[in-house]
């Protein structure tokens, strides 16, 4: 994970309808910008949902809702359209900005160990510097718990 007061890095990758979404365009807004595994798994939809439920009050506070995962344009058009999801997900199915925010990881699942997403969120400032991490989210908690913190 990477660490709070440190410059976000920047990157570009396409969101679910294609075109390309650059992590500077959103200079001068808070940006909340949270990796999770995989589109349409149970804690993963609880997530996005959780988000889009509360995503006018992101809005309210000037916040940009901003969800990466390794799935593909098609798979995020299909999970956004689905679930009637009003943010931007991005598909990083290289893992290359997964790699450059620390979250792809070793992980024990089944009691083996494997690399995978672990799931974490960044609130990154106007300037776009990360003023907090939170690693090992809980995907139902983590969308109150981000405007929690946009409140502080």
């Amino acid at each position: 994970m990477l660490e709070v007061g440190t410059k976000a890095p920047e990157f570009t990758l396409q969101d679910q309808h294609g075109n390309n979404v650059t992590l500077s365009s959103f200079q001068g807004k808070k940006v909340v910008l949270y990796f999770y595994p995989k589109d349409n798994t149970s804690g993963c939809t609880k997530q996005a949902c959780s988000f889009a439920e509360r995503h006018p009050q992101f809005m309210e506070r000037g916040a940009v809702v901003i969800g990466v995962s390794k799935d593909t344009v098609e798979s995020h058009r299909k999970f956004a359209e689905k679930y009637g999801l009003p943010y931007i997900l991005l598909a990083d199915p290289e893992k290359e900005v997964h790699m450059l925010y620390d979250v792809w990881k070793e992980k024990n699942m089944y009691g083996k160990t494997v690399m995978g997403t672990v799931r974490t969120t960044y609130l990154i400032d106007e300037d776009g510097v990360i003023v907090k991490a939170l690693g090992k989210v809980k995907p139902g908690e983590n969308p109150q718990d981000m405007l929690d913190l946009l409140d502080e």
